[in-house]
């Protein structure tokens, strides 16, 4: 399951999150000694970090990342909240070390457990279609699970023994740059659009480590692809394997009849649009991804329906909070792009109050102003990047600037009038503020409720 090499020497485990926790005790079990260690001084893995210094030949460090140690480590394995240029990772490429992701880590240990994948991945819509693929599963009756970026990280399920049929697993664009071995039978890309411009030196690179998804391609391999995206229809190149395709606007082999107001699969109705209770167009796409994907695995037309049907948006994503006097608030925390902000205006249907800021991520706010135009009756730009969103969107649109979250919520509750929304769909990362897009989202929902 690890290389021989790597139970001569130590593997760094870098970032204490559950997956980096789940890989140490991967490791640990299975001889290795390991150096994990965390930049923060209280790492999402909490109280478990301590379960880790009891556990024989494993070492740890919280606040720090001794880069010496990595340097000499004869592998790193890296969690999914860990950056590419980050130090540790830098310094171990500097010095040939080679660095997997957990995700490559855990599937290598599940080889041969019967256990099947579906990858997911994309600029928007993953967590989603994951979460998705994993009810329809369920649904029908199939042992399934959601892992990688979103539920349990593979290390944690081969470490558990625990068997499932197949995993929706999440990869991230970071996950793919380090996960040489991963092979998913089914694969699915959500859409392609500019991101994490702050981490990577162009929207190429960006794509080429997404590319990555069909580095071990077979014949046997099902691609299901955005089929109204041209950049996801490019992405495979000539990888192994049959390409199907969803589309909102065409006829596929999962599409949207918007005339009548139906989801269709392979030429069949499968649903109305009113039995699918998630917001905006967007949502339609996710499902029609999914869809296809699991009736690829042989999941029966039928039960698809009937998972679509009982599916509820998750926490962050286009979530209705709350009425509050006629005023709807949607927490749509998990908007870290721009593309994802402007799918959430796309799908307001109704006149809204915009929440825009975070930490900035390299990609103008001036494409968002034409969408706001004659539908947002307010922006209010807040945190590290409300500077810049003010000199994109200023004078475009009506704006004001929010200083603390609870003045940014005071401003939208004075500012939306009944028969208006509140839309939080921030367009950045939540770093200035929050420790990640989870509290953010949290927070909202903590003020809102309060009102």
């Amino acid at each position: 399951m690890i290389p021989e090499a790597w139970r001569r020497g130590v593997v760094a485990v870098v970032g204490l999150g559950k997956s980096g926790i789940a890989a140490t005790k991967l490791l640990a079990r299975e001889g290795a000694h390991v150096y994990a260690s965390d930049a923060s001084d209280h790492p999402y893995g909490g109280d478990t970090v301590a379960e880790l210094r009891g556990l024989a030949g494993v070492e740890v460090d919280v606040g720090r990342h001794d880069l010496a140690k990595i340097r000499s480590a004869a592998g790193v394995v890296v969690s999914p909240g860990v950056p590419p240029d980050a130090a540790p990772l830098a310094a171990a490429r500097e010095a040939g070390v080679p660095v997997v992701s957990e995700i490559d880590l855990g599937f290598r240990a599940l080889a041969g457990s019967g256990t099947r994948c579906i990858a997911i991945t994309g600029t928007n819509g993953k967590t989603t279609t994951t979460a998705l693929v994993a009810h329809l599963m369920r649904v029908a009756g199939l042992h399934a699970e959601a892992a990688g970026n979103i539920g349990r990280p593979l290390a944690d399920i081969a470490v558990s023994g625990d068997h499932y049929q197949w995993l929706a697993v999440e990869v991230s664009s970071f996950q793919l740059h380090d996960s040489p071995h991963f092979a998913p039978e089914i694969g699915i890309v959500t859409n392609l659009a500019p991101d994490h411009l702050d981490r990577y030196p162009s929207v190429e690179a960006y794509y080429a480590d997404k590319q990555l998804l069909f580095r071990n391609a077979t014949p046997r391999d099902v691609w299901v692809l955005n089929g109204d995206d041209p950049a996801t229809l490019a992405l495979p190149g000539a990888a192994l394997g049959r390409r199907v395709l969803f589309s909102l606007a065409r006829p596929a082999g999962g599409w949207y009849d918007a005339p009548a107001q139906r989801l269709r699969l392979e030429g069949a109705e499968l649903l109305r649009r009113d039995e699918l209770r998630l917001l905006g167009d967007h949502n339609i796409a996710n499902g029609l991804a999914a869809a296809l994907a699991v009736h690829e695995a042989g999941v029966s037309l039928g039960l698809i329906a009937e998972g679509l049907r009982s599916f509820r948006a998750l926490p962050h994503r286009l979530e209705p909070v709350r009425d509050v006097d006629g005023v709807l608030w949607i927490n749509d925390s998990k908007a870290t792009n721009i593309a994802s902000t402007v799918v959430a205006v796309a799908a307001m249907d109704r006149p809204f109050v915009l929440l825009l800021g975070g930490r900035h991520k390299g990609e103008p706010y001036t494409r968002l102003a034409p969408l706001l135009q004659g539908k947002c009756r307010l922006v209010i730009a807040f945190g590290e990047a409300g500077a810049i969103v003010a000199q994109d969107l200023g004078g475009k649109v009506a704006l004001e600037r929010g200083t603390t979250f609870a003045d940014v919520m005071a401003r939208a509750h004075r500012a939306a009038q009944r028969g208006d929304a509140v839309l939080l769909s921030p367009a950045c990362s939540s770093y200035d503020m929050f420790k990640n897009y989870e509290e953010r989202g949290a927070t909202f929902r903590k003020l809102v409720e309060a009102m």
